[in-house]
């Protein structure tokens, strides 16, 4: 079965330039973790490696975000932001059928699996565990993207004005599915949006973002509460990083989260939303005034995207099932929305 998994002779022939080990992969195998992509991890002259590239039936823009997320692991290499260290990268989709790169394998665990007996059975350790995850995106806004290389990473100019028009306009464009219930299902959507529009900040100081910063995407050390890798850096770009405190609060539970959403059991011992921001406050030189903008924001964005699953499942084109736990999400999501704008009206 792993020969399938690789052009083995390929890569090894790849290696072998970059003076990556000698000898066959061993030990050739496929990572769980990650929707879009496709992690292996293997050995070869006695060095362990994983291996992180697009499907091969991947559209131009998966070798894009290949050559992408390895630009940005090898920026903030010398920075304190925890992650996978970046070995070496393949941006030319000729070697094995698809732009990729090799990184260093993590020694942790993802929370919204399982947690180890050490973090499953004191409360403390899950409360520290929730201030490092801020702990660790509030450092990578606090890295300088000039000094690491990555001024053009993204277009800043406009980029929070940008943010409602563009994500309005991908909701309109489910449409097409013409079996889809459409927007009027979805609570406040026109009221969100014109909030959004009516209060966006008039300005931000631009940092690297992850794009889609959540328990999901990080990795905890085995041996305690600290962050051992951030994870899935495809959607990494240079913007306002307060909107990856956004969608991280957006998705943290709270009293309007029924214990069934629960990301992480046991949850209790983790911090309150509420002491996340004052963490992030205390360890960021970022203005926190418009915090609100961002939180609404991440809920009106990750609930579009969620109500595209919907969409093409209405259509027949993705499975019923899934479809409908999205669609109840997005309710979710906008009336969590809704409510905070209730609560500080």
């Amino acid at each position: 079965m792993s020969d399938n998994l690789v052009d083995q002779a390929r890569l090894c022939e790849w290696m072998d330039k970059e003076g990556l080990g000698t000898g066959p992969l061993e030990n050739l195998k496929r990572l769980a973790g990650g929707t879009q992509n496709i992690l292996l991890s293997f050995s070869r002259a006695g060095r362990s490696y994983v291996l992180r590239h697009p499907p091969k039936t991947t559209i131009a823009d998966g070798n894009e975000t290949m050559r992408r997320e390895a630009r940005v692991l090898a920026a903030i290499a010398d920075t304190n932001v925890p992650h996978a260290r970046l070995i070496a990268a393949c941006g030319d989709p000729a070697v094995i059928g698809t732009a990729f790169y090799l990184m260093e394998p993590v020694e942790g665990f993802n929370a919204t699996v399982a947690l180890p007996p050490l973090h499953a059975g004191d409360p403390a350790i899950r409360r520290q565990m929730g201030f490092e995850i801020v702990d660790a995106v509030a450092k990578l806004g606090q890295v300088d993207a000039i000094a690491v290389g990555l001024s053009d990473f993204g277009k800043v100019e406009n980029f929070l004005t940008r943010q409602t028009g563009r994500w309005k306009s991908q909701l309109d464009g489910y449409a097409r599915f013409t079996e889809w219930d459409g927007p009027d299902a979805l609570p406040g959507v026109d009221v969100i949006g014109h909030w959004l529009e009516t209060n966006c900040p008039a300005s931000f100081t631009p940092g690297i973002m992850h794009g889609d910063y959540h328990l999901a995407n990080v990795m905890y050390r085995n041996d305690g509460p600290e962050i051992a890798a951030i994870v899935d850096w495809e959607l990494a770009t240079l913007g306002d990083p307060l909107i990856d405190l956004g969608w991280l609060l957006a998705t943290w539970p709270g009293d309007d989260v029924d214990q069934a959403r629960l990301p992480v059991t046991p949850w209790d011992g983790f911090p309150e939303a509420d002491e996340l921001v004052e963490y992030y406050a205390a360890h960021s030189s970022r203005d926190m005034n418009g915090l609100l903008w961002y939180k609404v924001l991440a809920c009106y964005k990750l609930g579009i995207l969620l109500e595209g699953t919907y969409a093409r499942a209405a259509a027949g084109k993705a499975d019923p099932g899934v479809g409908r736990m999205l669609h109840d999400q997005t309710i979710f999501l906008f009336q969590r929305a809704l409510r905070w704008l209730e609560q500080n009206a």
